[in-house]
């Protein structure tokens, strides 16, 4: 059977990119963010996941403003990353496995949430930065992608409590594989950061942690505030902590905090690395 070893939950800031690229990753602005990784590394090398369930949001790569589903779940042999406009240089392409995306889908589906079934998606830094900061210098990456698109972006969003229950529906689907896989789930986007309006810059440490300090032990209280308290409280890019909502949900019923890292601001962003095991 399948096994769910964990979950890395990380920020997806463009701006990364940009510092990987300019090799700027130990200058004092960017330090204290990097800092978060090589705990992570060393996770990741023992650990050693075949597979990855990336639960992101997409930036108009995909879906645009005229057609955006709330949920959508690729299942696609290959994931192309392409230029955002961001002007960083494009990653090589993201193996996936469609035969685990066809059974989350099925899981999905059999408890009531139906999502946009991608069989073919495009790839933008959502999920190429959180791989990139993951695995750095590697010739391939070493695990295949199943990812599941969450609306951040185009109100009505999906409400906290309605990802959490598509991640433990995706949760129900990898526990059930008959794979021998290694599975990792991860959680990209956030944390409390607004980019437009009269907020632009606004960040708050204090809901941050808030969300930090319940993720791995009771992530039910995430689901208290309703989108419009979670705008006000986080921003309105804030609200990507919905992704790491589902995949807290993916990630099973207990789970330990085994590393936590949290910095602000990147690019007017407060971000944060954590990861989680089983309990």
């Amino acid at each position: 059977m399948a096994e769910i070893i964990g979950g890395y939950f990380t920020s997806h800031v463009p701006a990364i990119g940009g510092a990987i690229h300019r090799g700027d990753q130990q200058t004092p602005y960017w330090k204290p963010f990097f800092d978060g990784f090589p705990k992570v590394h060393e996770w990741l090398a023992k650990m050693k996941p075949d597979v990855a369930v990336v639960f992101s949001n997409d930036h108009g790569l995909n879906f645009f403003l005229d057609k955006m589903p709330t949920f959508a779940v690729g299942a696609a042999a290959e994931y192309q990353n392409e230029d955002e406009g961001w002007g960083l240089p494009l990653y090589r392409p993201f193996k996936g496995h469609p035969e685990l995306s066809w059974h989350v889908i099925e899981q999905l589906v059999a408890d009531e949430i139906d999502p946009l079934t991608c069989q073919q998606m495009l790839v933008d830094h959502a999920i190429s930065i959180p791989i990139e900061l993951a695995y750095p210098s590697v010739a391939e990456w070493p695990v295949r992608l199943v990812p599941i698109g969450i609306n951040t972006v185009q109100h009505p969003l999906p409400s906290a409590r309605r990802c959490l229950a598509l991640g433990r529906s995706v949760h129900k689907a990898l526990a059930s594989w008959s794979g021998a896989e290694r599975i990792v789930v991860i959680g990209t986007g956030g944390l409390s950061h607004q980019l437009d309006g009269e907020r632009a810059g606004f960040m708050n440490p204090d809901y941050d942690r808030f969300c930090l300090d319940h993720l791995a032990s009771d992530p039910d209280a995430l689901t208290k505030h309703s989108i419009h308290d979670m705008v006000r409280l986080a921003g309105t890019q804030g609200v990507e902590v919905l992704n790491w909502i589902a995949a807290r949900g993916a990630l099973g019923p207990g789970a330990r905090e085994i590393h936590r890292n949290y910095h602000l601001p990147i690019s007017n962003t407060a971000a944060a690395t954590v990861l989680l095991e089983p309990a």
